[in-house]
């Protein structure tokens, strides 16, 4: 009798390491259900978080992360969390939710102006990577002539890595960074990247609650459960499919999501398998970078898969409409709350270690300056959307486009606006407008005096952008004026 109750443990330990495999998927999105669940419990009854505007995924993914740091005090945390399944979640989640988003039927009147609009949000995104950029640089040079002379001078470019395009090209960059002498980059790029992701959470959240004291919101339009307000065209358009037939309607949807994304790997492995056979050189600097922005192809793909439809509709070959708008937002809302809190989850405080103040000086320098920059640009492009299409951008060029939607959703849950589009557009443009910054970064890297010239090259290249945003499209407007 002494011994059942060791023997009932190992067979218990037996028994969960024998299935972990299997189940290891499961455990981890219950998890990150279970605590939804119970952040969007606490949001409801604590007024203090209610008052916040903290989005219900952003309190689950700090819960999340809370509770990891404390196991990983004393306990095995691998048994409890797998880091790798929920990157992996947080990569494809992103994909899936803009294919959802981009499925979507939109009007004349949505999609008229949608060109320029992502066209100068490219041009924005841009320039703030060379904003990022040159004031990284003046930091990480600032400190490297007047108080630590073994600092890597181009450092500082891991600014609008970490920051403007995330952990992936954050973690690709500091890896080659390392091969120029600078000892610690990859940790350093990603400790960016993480501290970007909680920069575009916390002061994003501090924003919407100024507004909101300012009343320069309307957080009516937040305010769910009023179904009976709702008239049946919100759920149900004309001419589409039938909500409940041979196949559900959500099924409908999710087959066009999924169809999607797999014509989105096909395409991005042949294009990136055909680089490395035929141009090896410029497959190590591009592959990466297609399988990191596999969104933006994605959306591509999506959008081409939207007019092909509206296409066949039009011409009679099909009578029913299959898209239905309100299914796939609610599709888009549920990828974007699933990789918010996995993406929260997989901060890892270690990689804060080391290069302190280098580090603090970029992360507080980066959030100002983005923000400000920003806030100029925006009043410039996104008229009649202004806080829209601002908050959605700093949270994207401080975070991840994942973050750039979360602050949105709490001003425009339906996607009202044209803001949610340009993070998509604006990206896609990004890739054109933001091509040479690639170079550039490298380039700085090789020695101080090229640092020096590139910093040159950023100022040039950033007033180009500017004169692009203010001057292009205007005559149009001023003949229709």
């Amino acid at each position: 009798m002494f011994f059942a109750p060791i023997l009932l443990e190992a067979e218990v330990k037996e028994i969960f390491y024998s299935t972990h495999g299997v189940w290891n998927a499961v455990i981890q999105l219950g998890i990150i259900a279970a605590l939804m669940l119970a952040a969007n419990f606490l949001r409801r009854q604590v007024p203090f978080i209610r008052k916040s505007l903290m989005p219900v995924s952003v309190l689950a993914g700090f819960m999340m992360l809370a509770i990891k740091l404390v196991l990983s005090k004393g306990f095995h945390i691998e048994n409890f969390f797998d880091h790798e399944l929920l990157d992996t979640v947080v990569y494809h989640c992103i994909a899936l939710g803009f294919i959802a988003m981009s499925l979507r039927v939109t009007n004349k009147a949505e999609s008229k102006g949608a060109a320029l609009a992502g066209a100068k949000s490219g041009a924005m995104i841009v320039g703030a990577y060379l904003v990022q950029a040159f004031v990284g640089l003046v930091i990480t040079v600032g400190i490297a002539l007047l108080f630590k002379p073994d600092l890597f001078k181009a450092a500082g470019l891991l600014l609008p890595m970490g920051y403007g395009q995330g952990p992936g090209q954050a973690n690709n960059i500091g890896m080659t960074f390392e091969t120029y002498g600078f000892k610690g980059g990859q940790s350093f790029g990603l400790a960016i990247a993480a501290a970007g992701y909680i920069v575009a959470c916390t002061v994003g959240v501090f924003v919407l609650n100024y507004w909101k004291k300012k009343n320069r919101l309307d957080v009516s339009k937040n305010v769910t459960g009023k179904v009976d307000e709702l008239s049946v065209e919100y759920f149900q358009e004309k001419n589409e499919i039938p909500v409940s037939d041979s196949i559900d309607k959500l099924s409908v949807q999710m087959g066009f999501v999924l169809v999607v994304y797999l014509a989105t790997y096909l395409i991005t492995l042949g294009i990136t398998s055909a680089l490395t056979k035929w141009a090896p050189g410029l497959a190590a600097l591009l592959n990466s970078m297609l399988w990191g922005f596999n969104f933006i192809i994605g959306a591509a793909v999506a959008m081409l898969t939207k007019t092909l439809l509206g296409s066949a509709e039009k011409h009679g070959i099909m009578k029913r409409r299959y898209q239905n708008n309100y299914l796939l937002n609610r599709l888009s809302g549920f990828f974007f709350d699933i990789m918010i809190v996995a993406g929260i989850a997989c901060i890892d405080p270690e990689d804060l270690t080391g290069l302190w103040i280098p580090f603090a000086l970029l992360a507080v320098a980066g959030g100002v300056a983005t923000w400000f920059y920003l806030k100029k640009v925006s009043k410039m492009i996104y008229e009649g959307y202004y806080h829209e299409g601002l908050i959605s951008m700093y949270g994207m060029m401080t975070g991840t486009i994942g973050s750039g939607i979360l602050l949105l959703r709490e001003i425009d849950p339906e996607f009202k606006t044209p803001a949610a589009n340009n993070l998509v557009l604006g990206s896609s443009y990004g890739i054109l407008f933001g091509a040479p910054l690639l170079i550039l970064v490298t380039t700085a890297a090789k020695s101080d005096l090229l640092c020096y010239i590139v910093m040159g090259i950023i100022i040039v290249y950033f007033a180009l952008l500017m004169l692009f945003i203010k001057f292009f499209g205007g005559r149009k407007k001023k003949e229709k004026k």
